[in-house]
């Protein structure tokens, strides 16, 4: 224990490693102590070369020496810590390992507060101080702690690099221009320097005037983004007291079908019960007359017999039986088909009006048109796979390739029947809708091809130009027929000059409104254009002549 007068540096006792009091102390062999723990650790990380070293005097030990805990310098610790001495915290004095070191220090080095870019070295507090009272330094360039000082140094000449190559954009020491950078636009670094922070401070006005156009861009989109949001609960709102007047009013005419139902049953229940009530009346006097008719014919007085005969007859033509009329009754099944009609006419309404009212939706925000894209590998990136409808396909079409490969046949296949196939026109649609942007190539074979779109609900059954591709208002059509296009639009024919390919690519932007279709072979060429306004999502279309073939590629 120190005798009293005597101070006790607290950093004598603390570990070089954890920067702490020593805790369990160990002295290794060179005799620099630590915490326990902290030697185990340090060695644990260097078992692996097989030689373990000191920290801090950098002595190696073969083997891994074995460590007893210092009982007379725990107790000295011990004592330390009962006065209330502490180390001082490492931020405020020693250098950590992602501190910058003091070059001057001794020992365990302190943290560095500054570097000079002259003597190219790091000093703490202590060691700086000449910088600040001696007149030659004060001339020295003080900056912020660094540790690629030496990195100002050239590797060729070991002189500070004072200069700058513009010619091959390096600094260089004065020593560089007279070898290898010899006639080369050489300027001093810190002209250089004048230049560049005259640059960066442009390019920094330029960033801030882009963070000033950003903040009140993302101000405006925070404005849009709340109109969104009160334009959507109102549509909301709207929406869900629509529909819940439909479904108000079909509950109403539920309950007007159910008590008509009643009212019918109780009245036709009414009718039948009198007409039962009758004939168990009429049944009653029949009895009774033949049990009458029974006792006459066994009588034996032959002029009692006569006498009671013409009562009988009179009786008999008194009968209300053959006045009573019994028709069939008309029980509800008619009422069950109709409200089965009316719930199919329902749902196809639903199922058309549906996909107008997603497209309404997807359409709230409808951006400006972005251009088309100028090579076939910028096509590609909208195309998807695309499949043709069993459901939809003529009789005399055969789907192949799994529904992707589409072939005129001279007889008929075996498909079922469905409401959605075409009966006159040898077309097919796609599975899909397309909404969005997309692209697709059809490679064609044979004799006419049309490479259509449509709206799924185009008609199908006959031979009316509403059934065509590109006879009516619902389908667009570019027809390859004999190395000539033309295209076809509701009746409206259009001669179109192009390369002949066997390839037709087919690009839509439908929130734009646009269908372009391009001849595909070594180039892309534009053979024809669309701009309109479609309201509903398309479906891909093909039409075939005989002995033709188109697939989806």
């Amino acid at each position: 224990m120190a005798q009293k007068g005597v101070q006790l540096d607290p950093e004598s006792f603390s570990c070089s490693i954890c920067l702490d009091l020593l805790k369990d102390p160990v002295a290794i062999p060179c005799g620099h102590s630590y915490c326990m723990s902290c030697i185990k650790g340090h060695w644990d990380g260097e078992d692996q070369k097989g030689i373990h070293s000191c920290p801090q005097c950098r002595e190696t030990f073969i083997p891994r020496p074995v460590l007893g805990k210092n009982t007379m310098l725990a107790d000295l610790v011990e004592q330390l810590k009962k006065t209330g001495l502490r180390a001082a915290p490492a931020d405020h004095c020693y250098a950590g390992a992602e501190d910058v070191a003091c070059d001057v220090c001794s020992g365990r080095k302190l943290k560095a507060t500054k570097s000079c870019l002259v003597c190219l070295a790091s000093y703490c507090e202590k060691h700086l101080q000449p910088h600040y009272d001696s007149a030659p330094f004060r001339k020295h360039k003080l900056v912020e702690p660094s540790k690629k000082l030496q990195e100002n140094i050239c590797s060729d000449h070991g002189e500070v690099m004072k200069m700058f190559c513009r010619t091959d954009q390096k600094c260089i020491c004065y020593l560089c221009p007279v070898e290898e950078h010899k006639g080369h636009d050489t300027v001093s670094a810190a002209a250089e320097r004048t230049e560049r922070q005259r640059e960066l401070e442009g390019s920094r006005q330029q960033i801030q005037q882009r963070i000033q156009d950003a903040e009140k861009d993302v101000k405006l989109l925070q404005q849009q983004l709340e109109a969104i949001h009160r334009s959507a609960d109102k549509t909301e709102e709207h929406s869900q007291k629509i529909f819940s007047q439909l479904i108000r009013l079909l509950q109403k005419r539920s309950s007007d079908v159910k008590q008509q139902i009643r009212s019918q049953q109780e009245a036709e229940g009414s009718r039948v019960k009198e007409l039962q009530e009758k004939l168990e009346q009429e049944i009653t006097e029949l009895k009774r007359k033949d049990a009458e008719l029974q006792q006459l014919s066994h009588t034996e007085d032959h002029s009692q017999f006569l006498h009671s005969c013409p009562s009988v007859a009179a009786l008999r033509g008194a009968t209300h039986s053959s006045s009573i009329q019994i028709r069939p009754l008309r029980h509800f099944e008619d009422v069950t088909a109709a409200v089965s009609e009316l719930r199919d006419k329902l749902q196809d309404i639903l199922r058309e009006e549906w996909a107008n009212i997603s497209l309404r939706v997807a359409e709230v925000s409808k951006p400006e048109p972005e251009p088309e894209p100028e090579s076939r590998a910028g096509f590609l990136r909208y195309s998807g796979e695309i499949t043709l409808d069993p459901n939809t396909a003529h009789r005399e079409l055969l789907l192949s390739e799994g529904n992707r490969k589409v072939t005129f046949m001279d007889h008929l296949q075996s498909y079922s029947d469905h409401p959605d196939r075409f009966t006159y026109f040898r077309q097919v649609l796609s599975r899909e809708s397309l909404t969005g942007r997309c692209y697709w190539e059809v490679k064609m074979r044979g004799g006419y091809v049309g490479v259509a779109v449509a709206y799924k609900n185009i008609s199908r059954a006959g031979d009316g130009r509403e059934c065509g591709f590109g006879s009516n208002d619902k389908s667009w059509a570019l027809h390859s027929d004999s190395g000539s296009y033309t295209f076809l639009y509701n009746s409206i024919l259009t001669s179109i000059s192009g390369p002949r390919a066997s390839r037709v690519g087919v690009y839509l932007d439908h929130r734009a409104g646009i269908l372009s279709f391009y001849s595909v072979s070594g180039t892309m060429t534009l053979l024809h254009r669309v701009q309109t306004t479609f309201t509903q999502p398309l479906c891909a279309g093909i039409g075939l002549s005989y002995r033709a073939t188109a697939e989806f590629v």
